[in-house]
């Protein structure tokens, strides 16, 4: 695994006038794209793509932007959707409280974990995480709120700010929309901070940054319970859609199916999570009635993207002449 996130490092993107104007043109076709979709697309399947791009988007930000692997991350998605969904149906809550809370505990989940895993680095900070986040497995299996296998069924939409029934499907894509916009919106001006500069630095050369006196292990976790939260918003949104919470959420699989999709996309770009996400939502959605196991496909998939394209599909596309004719210049 080690060798594969090697030889998919993330590409150093300067982004000219160009870029800028060609990455807002982008973005609203993007959005206007994402209000019409409703009325092509299933809106189940794509408020399901939504939450995992947001997921993968979140998960990146360690990944991409600090350069630390976890193979925890279903952690805070899955804790996230059992705290909302146990917050909603049993508490009362509304959806819009009861997402809070979800992304609030998993930052607090965050916090725990990355205290003991910034501790180490590369593959025992990977490991710590996996043993961590299996330890939490085991909690949910346990738990007498979570009901075990068969985890927190029948959750309620409920009613966004007392007056917006979430029960409607439309409704509901629009809402799950707008927690995905904040969500990018949040990533965006945290990797364009100074904070976000200074997790570049640590994950360019971690130890000419520690000589400038930065704090190195701070900004970790700081970045570490920043995804986590990010992670949690997806979560908690998810189990509003599909009004349950089961263990499948907390499995050591999600975390890894949140890695294939950013490899996927391209680590270290802002869109390239989201269209991994997209390629691998779409292969389980429709291969899902074929006969074929889909996670073989995905398997061949991963594979041949890491062969042919190291940087990931959208990394390769800045990478290539069409992205530095839009103005995205490589350096190698």
């Amino acid at each position: 695994m080690s060798d594969i996130i090697h030889t998919a490092a993330p590409p150093r993107i300067e982004r000219s006038g160009t870029a800028t104007k060609t990455y807002a043109i982008f973005i609203g076709l993007g959005l206007v794209l994402l209000l019409v979709a409703p009325l092509f697309f299933y809106p189940i399947f794509l408020m399901k793509l939504l939450c995992f791009a947001l997921f993968a988007c979140a998960f990146n930000l360690l990944l991409g932007y600090t350069g630390l692997l976890s193979f925890g991350h279903a952690t805070f998605f899955g804790g996230a959707a059992y705290f909302t969904a146990h917050v909603v149906k049993v508490w009362g809550l509304s959806p819009e409280l009861g997402i809070l809370v979800g992304a609030f505990g998993a930052a607090v989940l965050g916090l725990i974990m990355g205290f003991f895993a910034i501790r180490r680095q590369g593959i025992y900070f990977a490991m710590i995480t996996l043993a961590l986040s299996q330890m939490f497995f085991f909690f949910c299996l346990q738990a007498e709120f979570t009901h075990g296998e068969d985890g927190i069924q029948s959750v309620p939409r409920g009613h966004l700010f007392g007056f917006i029934d979430l029960s409607e499907t439309t409704n509901m894509y629009y809402f799950v929309l707008a927690v995905f916009m904040i969500g990018m919106a949040i990533i965006w001006r945290f990797i364009n901070s100074p904070f976000g500069m200074i997790l570049k630095s640590i994950r360019e050369n971690e130890q000419r940054a520690i000589s400038l006196g930065y704090s190195v292990s701070r900004y970790k976790l700081g970045a570490f319970v920043m995804s986590a939260a990010l992670a949690g918003l997806a979560g908690g949104t998810k189990a509003l859609v599909f009004q349950f919470a089961t263990l499948t959420d907390v499995g050591w699989q999600m975390s890894g199916e949140v890695i294939l999709m950013t490899l996927l996309g391209g680590i270290g770009t802002l869109i390239g999570p989201i269209f991994g996400a997209g390629l691998v939502v779409a292969l389980q959605n429709y291969l899902a009635t074929s006969e074929f196991p889909v996670t073989i496909i995905t398997g061949v998939v991963f594979m041949v993207c890491v062969l042919l394209f190291r940087r990931g599909l959208i990394g390769e596309f800045y990478a290539s002449r069409l992205g530095r004719k839009l103005g995205f210049e490589h350096r190698r």
